[in-house]
This record gives structure tokens, C-alpha cells and sequence, in this order.
């Protein structure tokens, strides 16, 4: 049995150590939300963080994860009312949406360590998650807009 912290939870799973986590996040706790994109952790669409920080979660083991704190899109606000999730909306970011929770998990991390980024700072850190429907200029401007109205 491993155990970790998710969503503020604590949840035992009886996994092999080298287990993705983003499955056990999925397959065994329910919490749909983080998606599979690439499984090389290049796309960011399974982003969650750890103890704070984002992490890709198709290649982190469960092993690496025991004992520690893991917040998915799920736990960012149990109502939507994240100014990143009204941001979002508000910009009308979402497309298809595969890749919106990853990408809030990582704005989440900027605002987090930088909470008035600027323009540059934004696209230099969103860079590194891939939206295939290509809204990144609406991206930015909810990350601008959540930066503004927190």
C-alpha cells in the first residue's frame, strides 16, 4: 500500500511502485480531470502539483509521490471559483478542453511563485504545455486577467 495526500484526502492504493500516477489518479481515485496526452510528459496535459509544485504526472511514479501532497484540477476549488477557472470562462479559453486542466495546473504554479507576471514571463511559462486547438493568446489573457483580479 502507498500512501499520499490528494485534494487534501488522504488515500491509500495498493499499486505496483512504478504505476504511473496519473492512472492511479484516473483508474484507481476517480479523479478524471488530469488527462493522458502524450505520455512522455512533453504536452503538460497531466499536470498536477506536488507539494506545491507541477509535475507531469504520466511519467511520475506513484513510488516518488508516497507520503506526499498531490492537488489535481479537482482540488484547485471544490466550486469553479479559482480566479484561474473564472479566467478561463471568462476568456472563453476552452476548445475541445483536453488540455485546459494541465494548463491551469501550470498557471497555477506561476501565479503561485509570481503572482503579477508579465506578459513575457506568462508565455515563457505556459510554453511548455501544448494546446492543440492553439488558444494561447487566450491563455495569456486569462492568465493576465487572473493575475489582475486575485
Amino acid at each position: 500500500m502507498i500512501s499520499l495526500t490528494v485534494n487534501g484526502k488522504t488515500q491509500q492504493v495498493d499499486v505496483v511502485p512504478d504505476t504511473p500516477l496519473l492512472w492511479v489518479l484516473r483508474d484507481r481515485l476517480g479523479l478524471t480531470g488530469t488527462k493522458y496526452g502524450c505520455g512522455i510528459a512533453l504536452c503538460g496535459a497531466c499536470t498536477v502539483h506536488v507539494n506545491g509544485e507541477p509535475i507531469r504526472s504520466c511519467t511520475t511514479q506513484i513510488s516518488q509521490v508516497a507520503g506526499k501532497r498531490v492537488t489535481t484540477i479537482e482540488g484547485l476549488s471544490a466550486d469553479s471559483s479559482h480566479p484561474l477557472q473564472k479566467a478561463w470562462l471568462a476568456e472563453q479559453v476552452p476548445q475541445c478542453g483536453y488540455c485546459q486542466s494541465g494548463q491551469i495546473m501550470s498557471a497555477a504554479a506561476l501565479l503561485k511563485d509570481k503572482p503579477k507576471p508579465t506578459r513575457a514571463e506568462i508565455v515563457e511559462h505556459m510554453s511548455t504545455n501544448i494546446c492543440r486547438c492553439g488558444t494561447y493568446q487566450r491563455i495569456v489573457r486569462a492568465v493576465e486577467r487572473a493575475a489582475r483580479e486575485a
